[in-house]
């Protein structure tokens, strides 16, 4: 649990290294955001109660007068990569864009080490490691939305809707206005380090499972939970903990549970079943010791209503006020991610209505593969953002 001196600490610490108060990094993915969403879909909705943003409203006022609403084609959502996406190299090309070494400088001293030359150099273990990676893909995720700022503007003032995967959900707030890049990444430190903690405390990992239709999940995850019984093992854990695609998941566990579903994927119907290279088993009752640092971090930095729609992985509904966003945060560590059932909200239409433009926004192409497997028509308007390769 996160004790008040840190907290108290935090804020001091805060207050006198913030680099840009609500000016470069989150202000201007915010000032942007709230000009397209203003031009698009939410004449009614209620911008943040900050006198910057008002000033921000007010000198663009010429331009709000009469909002247009897009068509569909002409609009975009982002999608933001969770853990297990980092690898050693990542941000290399993303270091010439505005903002870009100004945010590992911040994340430099909210973290205390040097997180660009851990990126950019490994060692791969130490990238790997849950207290690392989660910081990591977090910031790299924003960098890439600079450089989707310089090269491509206009899907970042078209902006509609985004979501992002586990601690990508936190890169998603951050690009909504609905919190700022320095609380945002603190909080993600003490997640990780919670995360981490509550994964030494017995072996457990993460399966990722796709199945045959007949397969069922419910049923394989009651027979490995017996299984740990028979071996001694008290209160075994075995559950879904991501809902990828149609037949696609991810089964967090025990480690015993999950070696019983490797060596019997063919009797329970599995076309695969591969270990994840993570520490514990995440958004499992496994993590509930980390429930209370989080939740108590998320009490003393400000959220706001985010202002283009940001779906929570809890439900993948869209956050309806500043309240729920602290809530299912904290609520997702011990909950399955339901990604299927948020792509299935994003891309909801009438037959022959367009697709949106979709961006995912970071470290790999996991997500657009899994769009790919949701929705293929969603998928042709796929773009990844890359965080290696340089403009020429």
């Amino acid at each position: 649990m996160l004790k008040p001196p840190i907290v108290d600490m935090f804020k001091v610490f805060y207050q006198h290294t913030r680099i840009f108060p609500r000016v470069d990094i989150a202000s201007l993915l915010l000032r942007r955001t709230l000009l397209s969403t203003a031009r698009c879909f939410s004449q009614n909705a209620s911008p943040p109660s900050s006198s910057l943003t008002l000033e921000w409203m007010q000198d663009e006022s010429d331009h709000l007068k009469q909002p247009a609403r897009k068509k569909p084609n002409e609009c975009s959502v982002l999608l933001f990569p969770g853990q297990g996406t980092q690898f050693v190299g990542m941000g290399q090309g993303l270091l010439k864009y505005r903002n870009v070494r100004e945010m590992f400088d911040v994340a430099q001293k909210i973290l205390g080490y040097d997180l660009l030359s851990l990126c950019l150099n490994g060692s791969e273990e130490e990238l790997n490691k849950t207290v690392h990676c989660q910081p990591a893909v977090f910031v790299t995720s924003l960098a890439a939305v600079e450089r989707l700022i310089c090269e491509k503007p206009e899907a970042i003032e078209n902006c509609v809707a985004a979501a992002g995967f586990s601690v990508g959900e936190f890169a998603a707030l951050v690009f909504a206005g609905a919190m700022d890049f320095e609380e945002a990444l603190y909080v993600v430190k003490v997640r990780a380090e919670a995360m981490q903690e509550a994964s030494d405390r017995t072996r457990s990992g993460m399966l990722s499972v796709v199945g045959l239709p007949k397969a069922s999940y419910s049923a394989a995850c009651l027979q490995a939970r017996e299984h740990c019984r028979a071996l001694g093992v008290r209160e075994p854990i075995c559950t879904v903990a991501s809902y990828l695609f149609p037949d696609g998941r991810v089964i967090a566990g025990h480690q015993e549970a999950l070696d019983f579903l490797r060596d019997n994927a063919r009797a329970l119907h599995f076309l695969r079943a591969r270990p994840l290279p993570v520490s514990g088993a995440f958004h499992s009752a496994l993590m509930e010791p980390a429930v209370e640092a989080l939740r108590e971090v998320l009490r003393h930095v400000t959220v706001r209503r985010p202002q283009v729609a940001v779906h929570a992985n809890v439900d993948g509904k869209r956050y309806a006020h500043e309240g729920l966003v602290r809530r299912l945060l904290a609520k997702q560590v011990v909950s399955p991610v339901c990604w299927e059932q948020t792509l299935q909200e994003l891309y909801a239409r009438e037959r022959g209505r367009d697709f949106p433009h979709t961006y995912e926004v970071g470290p790999g192409r996991q997500l657009g593969a899994t769009l790919q497997r949701c929705n293929l028509k969603a998928f042709r308007s796929y773009t990844h953002v890359d965080v290696v390769t340089p403009q020429d």
